[in-house]
């Protein structure tokens, strides 16, 4: 990435990134390594941004040891005739049409050996850009293992364009890929290879002589595509009806013209393409004779993806998930409670009392520390993830739950943002725009936010660990894990409710059919899943941060102001306490007592002191701001359990759940408690307002209310509008009221208050 954003005052300046001379692109199918290959080119030394106008991320980077060379990893697409918002932008940039970004000088596409016929179907629309072309034959690894061998030689001869063999994962054939690159690649043969068919051939032909009369600066190999995607796509051509008007109406008239004459010209290219691919690799791919009619992948499928067996394997594959994530985390996050304790007590070991010290350690300290106390639960979550999506075992659970997702009005290609949004909802969100179907995708981004993300983890990790016991219940299965189980499931099912819901009463319509391809079984890349764990950490630990060091100081803040009055019995007894204290020491000096003698003495004054600390504490905070608001909304909230503190909480964190869990450590001064209340534990085991069942409704609360602002951030950005945003957040409100409602007071009926 480029230096220093400051310019030195003197004549040296910092050193700054080389111009880009070259730019190379990868494209290719979703799911064929096309990342993977350009994290190898790039040395993970990556770039992030979105392209203009739209939200879809452009991942870019220099090619290692050749700095003037950009790599831009393009989002995955079929082929060049998009439907999506990622294959739109694939498509632009590719024909060059995307604002503030150039044509690439060449194209790599990634193709996945085992697919070939249908991945090569893209690379013959790239090769009739004229754009120079290498195609990276990826997955040869699994092309052997299912018994196949190809000639790679003779798909190059056939191509007309270099064809490298490889294994991205293993980083094999990565040195002769750049190798070709940087020897520079020619322009693929001018003359298609393949046949269109004559009735509609000669129409295109006409129709790339109009364009160029009124388009003279689309390439000339690149107008019988552009012709040719305009006849065939309506949303292709509607780009052309205010840039080409005359060539607008040619096409509408050639319609017309080819449907009188019952002419399948939407379906032409397809037909022409595969026509020409279909025998080329019959001719370059064949089987052993060794091989085994079904490969490992399949016989591993008809177990995973059986009818009643699949669902089932899945879902206790996220139970034992959810209870290692609460049960392998625990050493970690005690180790982290006692850093974070440490340091509150170094701080105020140098610091002298007073204003800044509270501000420092009960603000800033305690606030981010109890986020980052369960940085190592979300981090077993992206582990657990990564491992689903590396193994190829993400996509089965599509296909898996595509049956009830059908049901609810949804198409199994939904799933995978939803599952997505067990990690957090904003990226969820983002990948919902790779549904085809609108509907569909406005419907998926309205009810993954149920979805129960990272960031509830602190919440519902602080509230099982502190009123539910830890019992066995089956084999390492406990009470706990099964509770964490509990909520990620009642999350889950409301989100399949509301998408029925929303489908039967207000996006009405047929959902769109799901096409995936299941690739097959592999071995997790654990290198990889590393960088991605440590990427979505720093992205989770910066935002926490940014949010909740701002936010523990505002609350801390709202919690301190203003001052209270001191009570006078408060006072009296902390006076006669001191009095006491100061005259047993003088004694204890008078007669020469050894130091366990004060030793004692001190943990006595500590002993009495810490009620006089809380009341004086608790008369803070009630009449603080932060009080005085969680007072003034107490009675709304009071049918759910929830008292002023409670409320509090539940208000601050509006920008972020996690927040409560800061907000909580102030309201209650838990830091001056030492380790054990760094994360409230103790504190609101201590507090008769809290009992087991006010613990749950909270939890309850939690799982449906939008308390993120990110999330409403990035819908908006989405959707283009306010008002889905809004409906979202205030039918999760409503269903995050009533649930918790009939927890608590169903609870009280039941005698468990």
């Amino acid at each position: 990435m480029s230096g220093s954003c400051h310019e030195p005052a003197v004549a040296v300046e910092a050193p700054r990134a080389p111009a880009i001379a070259h730019r190379i692109a990868l494209a290719g199918n979703p799911n064929v390594g096309k990342t993977t290959l350009f994290n190898l080119l790039t040395g993970l030394r990556q770039k992030v941004a979105n392209y203009p106008g739209v939200t879809v991320e452009r991942k870019s980077g220099r090619l290692v040891g050749h700095e003037s060379i950009e790599v831009v990893d393009l989002p995955g697409t079929y082929s060049l005739n998009p439907r999506s918002i990622d294959e739109r932008v694939a498509y632009e940039v590719l024909v060059g049409r995307m604002r503030g970004e150039p044509a690439p000088d060449v194209v790599v596409c990634v193709v996945d050996a085992t697919n070939l016929e249908r991945n090569l179907y893209l690379v013959t629309q790239i090769m009739d850009l004229g754009l120079p072309v290498v195609v990276a034959l990826n997955m040869m690894d699994a092309l052997a293992e299912n018994g196949l061998e190809l000639d790679v030689e003779g798909l190059a001869r056939r191509l007309g364009v270099p064809v490298v063999p490889m294994v991205a994962r293993k980083g094999q054939g990565v040195d002769r890929l750049k190798e070709i690159l940087l020897r520079g690649v020619p322009p693929p043969p001018a003359e298609r290879r393949w046949t269109l068919m004559p009735a509609v051939a000669s129409v295109v032909e006409e129709l790339a002589r109009r364009l160029s009369e009124e388009a003279p600066d689309v390439p000339e190999r690149q107008r019988f595509f552009e012709a040719l995607s305009a006849l065939t796509s309506d949303t292709l051509l509607e780009a052309w009806k205010r840039r080409a008007p005359r060539f607008y109406e040619a096409v509408l008239k050639a319609r017309r013209d080819l449907e009188a004459r019952r002419v399948p010209y939407r379906q032409a290219e397809m037909i022409g393409r595969y026509g020409w691919l279909s025998p080329l690799v019959a001719e370059v791919l064949r089987r052993r004779p060794d091989a085994r009619e079904r490969t490992l992948s399949d016989r591993i499928d008809a177990v995973l993806t059986h009818r009643v067996a699949g669902p089932l394997i899945f879902f206790v594959l996220l139970l034992l998930i959810f209870q290692a994530i609460f049960s392998w985390a625990v050493p970690f996050m005690d180790a982290i409670e006692a850093a974070v304790a440490w340091t509150g007590e170094q701080v105020r070991a140098v610091m002298p009392d007073g204003f800044l010290e509270d501000l420092i350690v009960d603000g800033a300290i305690t606030g981010v520390g109890n986020v980052l106390v369960f940085l190592p639960q979300i981090l077993l979550l992206f582990f657990f993830l990564g491992i689903m999506e590396d193994t190829g075992y993400m996509a089965r659970t599509a296909f898996i739950m595509d049956r009830l997702m059908r049901r609810l009005g949804l198409s199994g290609a939904s799933v995978v943002p939803l599952l997505s949004g067990y990690a957090c909802a904003v990226p969820a969100i983002m990948a919902a725009r790779t549904l085809d179907n609108e509907r569909d995708r406005i419907i998926t981004i309205m009810v993954t936010p149920l979805m129960s993300c990272s960031a509830r983890l602190p919440v519902y990790t602080l509230f099982i660990a502190a009123f539910i016991p830890n019992i066995p219940v089956l084999g390492p299965l406990n009470t706990q894990g099964l509770a964490m189980f509990s909520l990620y499931l009642l999350g889950t099912a409301m989100a399949f409710a509301a998408a029925w819901v929303l489908k039967t009463f207000v996006f009405k319509g047929e959902s769109a059919y799901f096409v995936m391809e299941l690739p097959p079984y592999r071995a997790p890349q654990f290198k990889q899943i590393v960088y991605r764990m440590i990427d979505r950490a720093k992205a989770f630990v910066t935002r926490a941060g940014k949010i909740i060091f701002s936010l523990s100081i505002v609350i801390w803040f709202l919690a301190s102001f203003p001052r209270a009055e001191l009570d006078p019995e408060l006072a009296a007894e902390r006076q006669a306490l001191e009095a006491w204290y100061a005259h047993a020491r003088d004694s204890l000096e008078a007669v020469g007592a050894p130091v366990a003698a004060f030793e004692e003495l001190e943990a006595t004054y500590e002993a009495r002191l810490a009620p006089i600390a809380d009341a004086e504490a608790a008369r803070q905070i009630s009449q603080s701001f932060i009080g005085r608001l969680g007072h003034a909304l107490e009675p709304l909230m009071r049918p759910l359990g929830f008292d002023w503190k409670i409320t509090a909480g539940i208000i601050s964190s509006f920008p972020a759940r996690e927040v409560i869990v800061g907000t909580m450590a102030t309201i209650y001064g838990v830091a001056h408690a030492g380790e054990d209340e760094v994360i409230l534990r103790q504190a609101l085991r201590a507090d008769p307002a809290f009992s087991p069942l006010v613990a749950v409704s909270l939890m309850v609360f939690y799982v449906f209310a939008l308390q993120c602002m990110s999330t409403l951030a990035v819908a908006r950005r989405e959707l283009g509008t306010w008002k889905w945003p809004a409906v979202m957040w205030l039918y999760m409100f409503a269903l995050a009221y009533l649930f918790s409602l009939l927890v608590y007071q169903g609870g009280r009926l039941l005698g468990l208050a």
